[in-house]
């Protein structure tokens, strides 16, 4: 009777089969960790991006309409010198035209800009009320944006860049305003700016 050969795996072949199907397992899948990691951390960069964009354009279309008259102190602009530990904190007070919202009766608005602490971020909130409502009416407050390193106001009085104004006491408006955002890029602080001046202002 003719004896027929049996070929098979030996457990020593399984064993080394095994091992090598798991390492290609674990680098596809530490593989997929990192580009998903690495896709949320670019739509991170993205967001804060627009976000800052938003900001600055929102800052700079303010400002230029911001409005003043000499002697009147309903319509005061303000920029208070502060800091969170070392790190940039201003706070931008002004009135401006601007679209009205539901429930505004014009198209004029009290605003301030205040950043918050965030744990050791910055979060910058915009408040704002409508220039004709009383004190007592509500205002809205808008988290503007979160993750700074710091949130600086300029001023300049056409010779040199101060941090802190205020109409009461100088009876006119800055040339320019530059207003600094600063986010960690790189773990360095980098800074996104714009410079704006007052259009429609009566001094």
């Amino acid at each position: 009777m003719a004896v027929t050969d049996q070929k098979g795996f030996t457990l020593l072949e399984l064993l080394v089969a095994l091992s090598v199907a798991a390492l290609i397992v674990l680098a596809v899948t530490t593989t997929l960790f990192s580009l998903n990691r690495a896709n949320e951390t670019a739509s991170q960069e993205m967001e804060q991006q627009r976000a800052l964009r938003t900001t600055l354009d929102l800052l700079r279309r303010e400002i230029s309409a911001i409005l003043y008259q000499t002697g009147d102190k309903e319509l005061r602009f303000m920029v208070e010198d502060r800091d969170f530990f070392g790190k940039p904190a201003s706070v931008l007070s002004f009135c401006t035209v601007a679209p009205p919202l539901d429930g505004d009766v014009s198209d004029q608005l009290r605003v301030q800009y205040k950043p918050e602490e965030d744990g050791s971020r910055i979060k910058l909130t915009r408040a704002s009320r409508d220039f004709f409502q009383s004190d007592t009416s509500p205002v809205r407050f808008f988290p503007q944006i979160d993750g700074l390193e710091g949130f600086l106001v300029e001023c300049n009085d056409g010779s040199s860049w101060l941090k802190s104004w205020d109409t009461a006491l100088t009876n006119r408006l800055p040339k320019q305003i530059r207003i600094t955002l600063l986010i960690s890029e790189n773990n360095k602080s980098a800074p996104y700016q714009i410079i704006a001046s007052p259009r429609i202002n009566s001094q």
